[in-house]
C-alpha cells in the first residue's frame, strides 16, 4: 500500500511540472532616444507617457513620475501574459488599461488597481543624462 502511495504521488507531481506562462517573458531591451525627440515630448511633463513600439514583449511605456524620476514597463499585460494583449494608456496618463480583461494599473508604480489583474505590469531599468534616456534590462 505504500508503494501505491509513492508511485501516486510521484504520477502527480509529473503532471504537476507544467510550464509556467503567468509571467511576462524575458527579452532583451536595448531602448535609447534623446529626450529632445519629439515622440518623448510628453516626457517634460509630470505624469506624462509615451508608448515606443519594437521593444521588449509588445512595446515600452515610459512614464515621468511626480518627482521627476522614470519608469518604463512593458505594455504586455500582467494578467494572462501569454495572450500578449498590449496594455494602452488611459486620459488622464496616469494609468494604464488592458483591453482584454480591462485591468488597470497605476504607472507610478505598475501596480495593478482594477481586477482581475493581481500582478504590477513588468518593469525595466530607466537611465537618464542630460540628454537621452536609456531602457535596459
Amino acid at each position: 500500500m505504500r508503494k501505491l502511495g509513492i508511485l501516486a504521488v510521484f504520477i502527480l507531481s509529473c503532471f504537476a511540472c507544467g510550464k509556467a506562462t503567468d509571467y511576462v517573458p524575458n527579452v532583451s531591451v536595448n531602448f535609447q532616444m534623446a529626450l529632445t525627440d519629439p515622440r518623448l515630448s510628453a516626457l517634460h511633463n509630470t505624469n506624462g507617457a509615451v508608448i515606443i513600439n519594437g521593444y521588449g514583449v509588445a512595446g515600452l511605456i515610459l512614464f515621468r513620475r511626480a518627482d521627476g524620476t522614470y519608469a518604463a514597463y512593458d505594455r504586455c499585460s500582467a494578467y494572462l501574459p501569454q495572450n500578449r494583449c498590449a496594455v494602452t494608456l488611459d486620459n488622464p496618463t496616469l494609468t494604464c488599461s488592458d483591453p482584454c480583461s480591462t485591468s488597470k494599473w497605476l504607472l507610478q508604480d505598475g501596480t495593478p488597481v482594477k481586477a482581475p489583474a493581481i500582478k504590477s505590469l513588468k518593469e525595466y531599468a530607466v537611465n537618464v543624462s542630460a540628454f537621452e534616456i536609456f531602457v535596459q534590462n
